[in-house]
């Protein structure tokens, strides 16, 4: 049976991935599925090349581009970071922005017709709404489902939005006539199917977790894409013997200047040149004119990377933690240092400490030079390196894509 589906997202490319989302939609569009991707028009080209037939909307309910952040080095650590918690809540639930795109998705079913369901980045709060209104399973890719959280079970920064947040997700529900069927209960709201949950990662890399997975989770793992295109001219210029780093804060949290700086002089001194991308969010030329004066001779400054092509090249990688950084960074067989900013990202640092394949520093860390240290132990630590291919190995034994694409099938059968 063919099924309709929308894929739905931020209107970012990194939130396309999550470690395998639009690999998974291109393995159903394979099996005969009819797959739309339904997102803010940011990623219509992205999609169109991935041969994903796309329905634009102009409110996703993603607050972007973000609120310009104050200098992050020049504020107590505490602050800087329920500044970075505040914001990630701001991002993906600012009460106005979400209603508006639960609206228009609801107003798309209406004008094309229902989907037989809706696939969702884990972060979309307005593809749980429109789920729900429509009477449509809402299948979550790229995140675990999980048991409630207690109170007793947060950061301190947590416990003072838990409150702000349950408001926000109320006065949504609230707005239309909703129980909240595809939201967790317990003290700090989030996305929960109670159909499918498709972790792009293994069951092992959530070992700590265990005790608090629920039984809708499919772990499918991954791999690394094979290049369909040529290397960029400014990587192919660099001579394969030389070890790179790849240095990101992703798409979001980009404005942390002071962490590309620090990471690259800590690449350096390992004998490793610095690839850094800080995204597209505009830089004001005075702080561009800061960060270049501050990195090493050689470092490579750049918006974005192709990472099929770089992290084959890649020693290690210096990130924030997010989802996608760190899956790349696995399937690759790269050591990792996480600072992680906010959200996700606390979760994934502190997995790949505990999965040994590199460290969790906080801000505080990194002040004290932990950047350097880190790296110095990394990268003499052969132990370390081998585990990084196992944990790789052990990802694509599971299927990926083609695995989340049969096990939609029989979920939705």
């Amino acid at each position: 049976m063919s099924l309709n589906l929308w894929c739905t997202s931020a209107p970012l490319f990194s939130h396309t991935d999550w470690g395998g989302f639009l690999k998974t939609a291109q393995a159903l569009q394979a099996r005969g599925h009819q797959v739309t991707w339904v997102s803010g028009g940011q990623i219509a080209g992205a999609l169109n090349a991935a041969n994903i037939p796309f329905a634009e909307i102009a409110q996703t309910g993603w607050l972007w581009p973000p609120p310009p952040a104050p200098d992050l080095t020049s504020i107590p650590p505490q602050e800087a970071v329920m500044l970075r918690y505040r914001r990630a809540l701001d991002t993906w639930m600012t009460v106005d922005l979400v209603a508006a795109a639960a609206q228009e998705l609801i107003d798309l079913a209406a004008k094309i017709g229902n989907p037989d369901a809706i696939l969702t980045d884990p972060f979309l709060t307005a593809a749980a709404i429109a789920a729900e209104a429509l009477n449509l399973p809402l299948i979550v890719c790229g995140w675990i489902a999980q048991r409630d959280l207690n109170e007793d079970s947060l950061f301190p920064v947590q416990k003072i939005l838990a409150d702000d947040s349950q408001n926000r997700l109320q006065q949504l529900l609230d707005h239309f006539g909703l129980q909240g069927q595809n939201f967790a209960s317990g003290a700090t709201p989030s996305i929960l199917s109670p159909h499918l949950h498709i972790s792009y990662f293994s069951e092992s890399w959530y070992q700590a977790d265990a005790a608090n997975l629920l039984d809708q989770t499919l772990f499918v793992g991954g791999s690394p894409s094979a290049p369909t295109t040529p290397p960029p001219n400014w990587l192919a210029a660099i001579p394969p013997e030389v070890p790179l780093a790849f240095i990101t804060l992703g798409t979001t949290f980009t404005g942390d200047y002071g962490f590309y700086a620090w990471a690259a002089q800590a690449a350096v001194r390992v004998g490793l040149l610095p690839v850094i991308a800080v995204g597209w969010n505009p830089i004001p030329p005075e702080d561009k004119q800061k960060l270049l004066a501050a990195l090493p001779k050689g470092a490579r400054l750049l918006n974005y990377v192709p990472l099929d092509h770089l992290l084959p090249r890649t020693k290690l990688m210096f990130h924030h933690g997010g989802m996608g950084s760190t899956h790349a960074a696995v399937v690759h067989g790269v050591m990792q240092i996480a600072v992680p900013h906010a959200a996700d990202q606390r979760g994934n640092a502190r997995r790949i400490a505990q999965s040994k394949v590199g460290f969790n520093l906080t801000a505080i860390d990194v002040k004290r030079g932990g950047l350097l240290e880190g790296a110095k132990a990394l990268l003499a630590d052969q132990w370390v390196q081998e585990n990084t291919c196992q944990l790789a190995a052990e990802f694509a034994a599971l299927g990926g894509a083609n695995a989340a694409a049969k096990a939609l099938e029989e979920v939705l059968a």
